[in-house]
């Protein structure tokens, strides 16, 4: 595998800079993400018997030192350091976090007889360890109830970790927004496979760590690689000002949908004087547009929310915390950074609206836009997740969309085709390359990557293009402030200079929470996977019934077009009777039709084969497809 390189002069110069101009530093933050501290584990490493090592921050010990180093820049250098700080902390009587298991935090509140679990992390190996951490020292108590803040997969997806296969079974008490299952469904599920492919650049999950990879996320150091699952919520919060008395604690609930999810909410404990903003609120300027890939968030309504809490809640709040980052304590510290992180979204939101008024595009507002002097002096509303370039884009294509109004872009060349007309433009290979490199001798990497992508595209065998293609984007990387975008840089760089050696058979996506969908939503996410060429002007019906819940469904497929029916029934419908689970192992391929049938875990009354017709309609996607290049 080939090594990354050093930082080149004009790197050092660009992260010296930044070091020169970053806000003053009073410690506090590490004060904060230090205080309340009780007990972790040795790097916080966590062990599956089936999926062996799902956690260890061993790998990042090289960030003890606060020099940064010359391949990373100083402010996320900062942030990585804070980020490290893992175990189980105090938050206030009745509040502890376990943080640095995961990039999420997850929360335990002491009720009347266990503990409310507030987010139990992405996969189920490191939830299972912070809840025995908790029971080590706070008890042995029973988990009463678990709380979903919002629809993404950090903050459900361990849920089997904190409760058994028979608390669910016995149903558990799960309380979400309303809304929840539509949306994690919709962007893990229906999307999961692209979206997860896209994490593994957004996220660094393929880099090695170290001062030439791997970081820090910004939001956390990096995913866990346990398992993740999917139980759906039990109780739906719908209003704010709704009120819940949960294993004997009064929480008072904000619903906020649109801002950092589309189905999230705040929630207050009077009793404790403690408030949870979810992931509205952390140490950090957020996404408005995420580079995995989602639905783009509202600014404004974003900035209200915030503006609504602190109306709500923050008179009476003695501590904030979140479900990433560190918490802040005392009232007028939490209202102070409530203040800016409310301000900093409405900034974003306003300029960007009245600089496209004036006619510029995203990528001309997006170069302008800088925040003002009292807003850029805090740390917490810096790059590191979020970052102001491309949230001003979000912002414009939220309202205005993909398109600039330049009729030029209205119906572009696609990339393979575009980089071929680019390099004859150039007067070919050679000497595109011979400007491109003259253009990184001098620094311009931006350009670099720009004008050497057209060649990738046009011919990704040529191994010059490559090389000076991952050069260039690892530079980029090196100055990035944006973990995401740093992990992009430089994983798009090792892709480049790495070719993945062909797989014997496609890897897939997100399919662990598929068997746990409702029936509905499951024969949902099939509809995405219908290849409508493939069927052509042929039509089926089926009757599907799920012999583990009892849902029954009419399937029908016309016009290519895939539709259920719950509780219908036609008399020309093949009957198919079967699991989810079975279902999820024949539409991947991971069991054949025979072989089913032969075990006895599928019936099928009427024609057999309309049934493995409509199987052999449905895609199934490769988590391994290419990004950086055709």
């Amino acid at each position: 595998m080939e090594e990354p390189k050093d930082a080149t002069s004009a790197t050092r110069a660009a992260n010296a800079a930044v070091a020169a101009a970053l806000p003053h530093d009073d410690g506090a933050d590490f004060e904060r993400v230090r205080r309340g501290f009780i007990a972790t584990l040795p790097n916080a490493r966590i062990e599956s018997p089936t999926r062996g090592v799902t956690w260890d921050l061993s790998a990042f010990a090289f960030e003890e030192d606060p020099t940064p180093p010359l391949t990373v820049n100083p402010s996320l250098w900062r942030q990585a350091r804070l980020n490290l700080n893992h175990g189980l902390f105090k938050v206030t009587d009745g509040v502890y976090q376990v943080r640095g298991f995961d990039i999420s935090n997850v929360t335990f509140i002491e009720g009347e007889r266990g503990y409310v679990v507030i987010d139990p992390l992405t996969t189920a190996e490191p939830a299972a360890a912070a809840l025995a951490l908790m029971r080590k020292h706070r008890g042995d108590k029973p988990v009463t109830a678990v709380i979903y803040t919002h629809s993404h997969v950090d903050h459900y997806g361990g849920v089997l970790g904190v409760l058994s296969e028979a608390d669910v079974a016995a149903g558990a008490r799960i309380i979400a927004p309303e809304g929840f299952l539509i949306e994690a469904v919709s962007e893990n599920v229906l999307l999961g496979n692209v979206m997860n492919r896209r994490a593994t650049y957004m996220y660094g999950a393929l880099l090695p760590r170290g001062p030439r990879g791997h970081v820090d996320a910004g939001l956390g150091k990096a995913v866990s690689l346990g398992q993740p699952s999917l139980v759906a919520p039990t109780e739906s919060v719908s209003r704010t000002g709704a009120r819940l008395e949960i294993d004997g604690v009064e929480a008072v609930f904000q619903v906020t949908p649109g801002a950092e999810a589309p189905a999230e909410m705040n929630f207050f404990f009077p009793r404790l004087k403690a408030l949870c903003m979810a992931e509205n609120c952390t140490c950090n300027l957020h996404n408005l547009y995420t580079p995995r890939g989602a639905q783009v968030r509202d600014a404004k309504a974003w900035s209200f929310y915030i503006d609504e809490a602190l109306e709500l809640f923050a008179g009476d709040s003695e501590v904030l915390f979140a479900s990433h980052h560190w918490p802040r304590w005392g009232r007028e510290d939490a209202r102070r950074f409530l203040t800016t992180q409310r301000d900093v979204y409405k900034y974003i939101h306003d300029q960007t609206l009245r600089m496209a008024n004036h006619g510029l595009t995203p990528k001309e507002i997006a170069e302008d836009l800088a925040l003002p002097p009292t807003l850029a002096a805090e740390w917490h509303v810096r790059d590191y997740y979020g970052a102001l370039n491309h949230n001003a884009k979000a912002v414009y294509q939220r309202y205005l969309g993909w398109f600039d109004g330049n009729p030029a872009g209205l119906h572009p060349l696609p990339p393979v085709e575009a980089g071929k007309r680019y390099v004859d433009l150039a007067g070919g290979p050679e000497r595109l390359l011979a400007k491109a490199r003259a253009a990184f001798e001098a620094g311009d990497y931006r350009w670099v990557a720009e004008v050497v992508n057209h060649l990738v595209f046009a011919d990704p065998a040529n191994d010059a293009a490559r090389a000076l293609q991952a050069d260039a984007l690892e530079q980029l990387g090196y100055q990035a402030e944006s973990g995401p975008w740093r992990a992009f840089y430089l994983t798009g760089a090792q892709e480049l200079r790495n070719r993945r050696p062909p797989a014997a058979a496609p890897r897939q996506a997100a399919l662990a929470q598929l068997p746990r969908l409702p029936g509905a939503f499951l024969l949902d996410s099939l509809s995405v996977r219908l290849n409508g060429p493939k069927v052509g002007a042929a039509a089926l019906k089926l009757g599907v019934t799920f012999s583990d819940t009892g849902e029954a469904f009419l399937v029908e497929v016309e016009n290519a077009v895939m539709r259920h029916y719950a509780d219908r029934k036609d008399p020309s419908a093949t009957m198919v009777t079967l699991t989810r689970a079975v279902l999820v192992e024949l539409v991947t391929g991971a069991k054949t039709l025979e072989a089913t049938q032969g075990e006895g875990a599928l019936a099928i009354e009427g024609e057999a084969a309309k049934f493995a017709e409509f199987l052999a309609w449905l895609d199934r996607f490769d988590f391994w497809f290419e990004i950086i290049e055709p």
